[in-house]
């Protein structure tokens, strides 16, 4: 048994990550200002994306979104309901309703679930890239396409990750990632929305500062002019200059961070193969997994064995854990808003009842997975059974 706890999850900071924001307090440029620049033309060029709009959360970049395609009362907008409340939270904030829907087995958005759920008052779809690996994307575009619908991506868990030979960001109109502590690569807070479309894009910025039509580095530097106008009730959405101090550097590491997390994810793979009782996660064909998560599936065995006593068990060996997610349909507001049959969601209900996040990040060493793994191997020795062999090779 360790004798310190292993945290689930910890971020990865340089020396130079470091330096350049003690480099933007000397400036006094802490703002909005030219490393946000920087660093946004540096990740639209990672993704292969023309534009790319830095903003101070993902659930800024998706509120952006739907308030770029004027989403309001009246309208719905397409949710899964296994993910993190932000998803829906913009689309209740927008004054829309969000639209609940199950998930398959490989944990992502139903595509026959969207279709069954679509009605004349449905304006967008938000596929939710779950844990590192895309969504059926090309079923959901082809939905949208044939329906007139929009779609959002929420690619908070998927930065660096692949769709048919594409990283994600360049399929859609708008992809929303997250920079927070606990993501692939982090600015502490902050997000990105990216966009192929010139126009859209321009919106975007305006929306992002209170509609102004200058931003401060617009504004304040030598060559820049006083005067603005603002052309719509916008938002205070804008990223600083010390976060994209540490944007800039993290996307650096980022391919290398997803290394040492696919490594890491292969080590977990192996050592758990021949347990019984667990399901693991698969990456799917066509899809390049940057394992933001690695969820295990516990299958109950009697009373004495279910996926809160793994996690207990883990506690007690000082692994620390998470569960991603308790399904929207579940949490208070979505549930007495909504009045969702507690029937509509079989999939996503069975995925919450057996799921739990292993530790699984850059900054782990060697010894920290040995001991993940040990400890899991450990807890798994007392009681599991032999899991359903068609469901091993399904999920994701």
């Amino acid at each position: 048994m360790r004798c310190t706890f292993l945290p689930y999850c910890l971020p990865f900071i340089g020396e130079e990550e470091i330096e350049e924001v003690a480099d933007s307090l000397r400036s006094g440029w802490v703002t909005t200002g030219p490393k946000v620049k920087k660093f946004e033309s540096d990740f639209a060029a990672y993704v292969g994306v023309k534009h790319a709009i830095a903003v101070n959360s993902c659930t800024a970049a998706l509120e952006l979104s739907l308030a770029a395609l004027d989403i309001g009362p009246g309208d719905e907008v397409i949710v899964p309901t296994l993910t993190f409340c932000a998803t829906a939270n913009v689309v209740v904030h927008r004054g829309a309703a969000p639209v609940l829907v199950d998930v398959g087995e490989d944990f992502q958005i139903d595509p026959a679930a969207i279709e069954r759920a679509i009605t004349p008052k449905t304006r967008a779809i938000v596929p939710v890239h779950y844990g590192g690996q895309p969504c059926d994307l090309q079923a959901v575009l082809e939905i949208a396409r044939r329906r007139g619908l929009a779609v959002v991506e929420d690619a908070a868990h998927a930065i660096g990750a692949q769709y048919d030979g594409q990283r994600i960001g360049v399929h859609g109109l708008m992809t929303a990632f997250s920079f927070y502590a606990t993501k692939n690569m982090t600015t502490g807070e902050g997000g990105m929305l990216t966009t192929n479309d010139p126009a859209l894009a321009d919106r975007l910025r305006v929306l992002s500062l209170h509609g102004m039509s200058r931003d401060a580095w617009a504004r304040y530097t030598e060559v820049g002019s006083w005067y603005y106008e603002v052309c719509e009730a916008g938002y205070k959405f804008n990223m600083t200059d010390l976060q994209a101090a540490l944007g800039i550097h993290q996307l650096k590491r980022l391919d290398a961070f997803i290394a040492r997390r696919r490594d890491i994810a292969a080590q977990y793979a192996a050592a758990f193969a021949d347990l019984e009782g667990l399901i693991l996660p698969v990456e799917l064909p066509g899809r390049f997994h940057v394992y933001h998560l690695y969820p295990l599936r516990v299958l109950e065995a009697g009373s004495q064995w279910n996926r809160n006593s793994f996690i207990q068990s883990l506690r007690e060996a000082k692994v620390g854990t998470s569960v991603h997610f308790i399904p929207l349909h579940r949490q208070p507001f979505y549930r007495d808003r909504c009045a969702y049959n507690p029937d509509s969601f079989p999939v996503a209900d069975k995925i919450y009842s057996q799921i739990v996040s292993l530790p699984l990040y850059p900054k782990m060493s060697n010894e920290d997975v040995l001991d993940v793994i040990q400890a899991v191997r450990a807890v798994a020795a007392s009681s599991m059974r032999k899991p359903n062999r068609s469901s091993r090779t399904t999920a994701a």
